[in-house]
């Protein structure tokens, strides 16, 4: 069974909150990551969702309506970005309320797709099958790195920036 849980948009008074769960959950992010998404959230650019176990921040996720991925943007298809749950609380349904939560946004906002990126690292094994089971398809154009698709005969690294980008019609 899912944990219950209550999902709200990012406030300002929130972000102390998001710096310690990224810390608690050895999330590596850039300085001032939450504060740049926050004001990205008031120019309308993206949102911000949180996830709440009684009072406690457990998980976010961004819903970018301008994602640097050429395809999602020309198509405007806004991307989920940046799922996070802490460690601790993984495999108990919460990231997949906040993918909920986002497709309903998006919904609300009469997006008629959706679209998320997932690493082809093993260590993503678990956020591929959860998009999997979700009704997430590969947007058949292949692989990316740094969401530029990654052509015949390129030399890039194989880590978490190496990606397949999937979509769901809503």
């Amino acid at each position: 069974m899912a944990m219950q849980l209550s999902l709200k948009l990012c406030e300002q008074t929130d972000l102390p909150a998001l710096n310690q769960l990224a810390a608690q959950g050895n999330h590596a992010i850039e300085p001032r990551y939450f504060e740049t998404a926050f004001q990205e959230q008031r120019d309308k650019k993206r949102i911000i969702l949180l996830a709440f176990q009684d009072s406690s921040l457990v998980g976010y996720a961004h819903l970018n309506f301008f994602p640097q991925y050429a395809p999602f943007l020309r198509l405007n298809i806004p991307e989920i970005q940046d799922i996070f749950v802490h460690p601790d609380l993984r495999r108990q349904g919460i990231g997949e309320q906040i993918i909920a939560a986002c497709e309903g946004e998006a919904r609300h906002l009469s997006f008629t797709d959706i679209g998320i990126g997932v690493g082809v690292l093993g260590h993503f094994g678990s956020a591929q099958r959860l998009y999997h089971r979700m009704g997430y398809m590969p947007d058949g154009n292949g692989a990316v790195f740094e969401r530029i698709p990654v052509q015949p005969g390129d030399m890039r690294p194989i880590d978490d920036r190496l990606c397949l980008m999937l979509l769901k019609q809503l």
